[in-house]
């Protein structure tokens, strides 16, 4: 039986990336994207697609960049979705990528974003396969610090710090993990509606990034029969039920790091190396 196995981590394997060329300009980018998604999300969820116009020097039309969470879904794609028109009149090109993915890329692949982790966890679970549950949510301080206030040039600036304790659980397969973040944030405080929109941001934040560090423990199998089965890896960092009560160890995160979720494909070298 085929098993294949997915990370809620960002797909960075050249075997899980589909490039696709020869699509005519009959049709408008956005019905390209329709076109191709409803067609190569049947094989399996999507990290990834972007369509783009031919550089000026080609002939008119389209190419696209695909990437799967799953290589084994990703060359069945590729298989059965070459020489075929899908959308269009003519026959389409689908290549896997050739591109050698570096190490230090494959060792040290991001965490999806929270977005995507709700997307690929409902998608091979389901709505009712997962739950998470909040144990602790609070504001920390430091008590040397009184108020947590700082003087800047005689503008008074105030530093909020929220901690989250949160439990990802798979009642259909007897999957529990536990994982903590905090967040913190110094800003101008020029009113209490300004304190009150602070914190109830750091606390969505922080709720966030709790899941998502939850779910980089979390490991997908997918059989060849259809079904999923879910593990959870054991780590060195890992919280386990006995070992919570009562204690909020955390991981840092400033501010910087809440930047809009992007596509992590902007910035990578489409090299169009394909096999």
């Amino acid at each position: 039986m085929e098993v294949d196995i997915l990370e809620f981590k960002v797909p960075v394997d050249n075997n899980k990336t589909l490039f696709v060329w020869d699509i005519q300009p009959s049709h408008t980018e956005d019905q390209i994207y329709e076109g191709l998604y409803s067609v190569f999300s049947s094989y399996g969820p999507l990290y990834l697609l972007k369509v783009c116009p031919n550089a000026p020097l080609n002939p008119p039309g389209f190419y696209a960049l695909i990437k799967f969470y799953s290589a084994a879904q990703a060359l069945k794609a590729q298989q059965q979705t070459d020489g075929r028109p899908l959308f269009q009149n003519s026959p389409l090109k689908v290549r896997l990528s050739s591109k050698q993915t570096p190490h230090f890329l494959l060792d040290s692949s991001r965490p999806l974003s929270h977005a995507r982790c709700l997307e690929l966890a409902n998608h091979c679970l389901g709505f009712n396969g997962w739950t998470s549950d909040i144990i602790t949510l609070k504001e920390l301080t430091n008590e040397e610090e009184g108020e947590e206030e700082e003087e800047e040039g005689g503008v008074r600036r105030r530093r909020l710090r929220f901690g989250c304790l949160l439990q990802l659980s798979f009642p259909h397969h007897g999957q529990v993990t536990r994982a903590a973040a905090v967040v913190e944030d110094s800003f101008t405080c020029s009113g209490p509606d300004v304190l009150i929109q602070k914190r109830c941001r750091l606390q969505k934040q922080v709720r966030e990034k709790a899941l998502v560090q939850a779910f980089t423990a979390v490991l997908l199998i997918l059989l060849g029969n259809g079904k999923v089965m879910v593990e959870v890896k054991q780590t060195s960092d890992q919280f386990l039920p006995e070992q919570t009560e009562g204690v909020l160890q955390v991981r840092e995160f400033s501010w910087s790091d809440f930047a809009p979720d992007e596509e992590e494909g902007d910035d990578e070298d489409w090299d169009l190396t394909v096999s």
